[in-house]
């Protein structure tokens, strides 16, 4: 059996810019890509923290170190400049690799630089 497992996450990176009329759907710091395991033309998902949209596109490669997350295309339309993302890709694992995957889990700061590497998600502690 196989398992649909996270497989690589860019944790509330920062929109800087939405470019409607733009071949190729989003424009991600090459620095962020190698950091995240994201491939050019990889499937991602976004995950739009301000207003709640959800949606499915691929990665191209944006300038090397300039903080690029440029939502391109129709996906333009989902987000604007400022907004806060999750971006995340997904992959199949078998049972043995299950049990030895972690994701690659990239945390950002304001700028969209990279402030952490963490090894996991913790646990969610109950309120």
């Amino acid at each position: 059996m196989q398992r649909t497992l996270l497989k690589s996450k860019l944790h509330r990176v920062h929109v800087t810019q939405c470019e409607l009329h733009y071949i190729g759907s989003c424009a991600i710091d090459e620095d962020l890509l190698e950091a995240a395991d994201i491939c050019e033309y990889e499937e991602i998902q976004i995950w739009n923290v301000n207003n709640g949209e959800r949606f499915a596109t691929y990665a191209i490669r944006g300038e090397r170190g300039s903080g690029m997350i440029s939502v391109n295309g129709s996906a333009a339309r989902r987000a604007a400049v400022g907004d806060i993302l999750i971006i995340a890709t997904f992959a199949r694992f078998d049972e043995q690799e299950r049990l030895e995957h972690r994701p690659r889990l990239v945390h950002v700061d304001e700028q969209n630089r990279i402030i952490e590497l963490p090894a996991g998600i913790p646990v969610q502690a109950a309120p």
